[in-house]
């Protein structure tokens, strides 16, 4: 994910996405680039028209209809899990805030 995100930099910064310019990206975040995936990415992106991609996948992203209520095993595992979540000491919310934190 992380050479995506060197290309969305890229692309938002208005550079141009070139094999030299991830590699740079993601040097700059102390990640050792793959030079393989680097050019598979950019190959990749030959051709694309980013902005169009980021709307069509923002469109995707979309919340789904709800389908009927879950049955009452899975309400109660699902109970377990949130129970077990919250004993590790870190809540839903304060896992946003932290990924908001990070991401704006």
């Amino acid at each position: 994910m992380e050479y995506v995100y060197a290309a969305m930099v890229l692309h938002a910064a208005g550079k141009k996405i070139t094999e030299d310019a991830i590699a740079s990206v993601l040097k700059a975040a102390g990640v050792e680039p793959d030079m393989g995936r680097v050019k598979a990415l950019t190959s990749a992106l030959e051709g694309v028209d980013i902005e169009k991609a980021i709307a069509t996948a923002a469109f995707a992203a979309a919340p789904a209809v709800t389908s009927a209520p879950a049955p009452a095993s899975e309400k109660k595992e699902a109970k377990k899990e949130e129970k077990k979540e919250e004993e590790k000491g870190v809540s839903e919310e304060e896992a946003a805030a932290g990924l908001s934190a990070l991401f704006g």
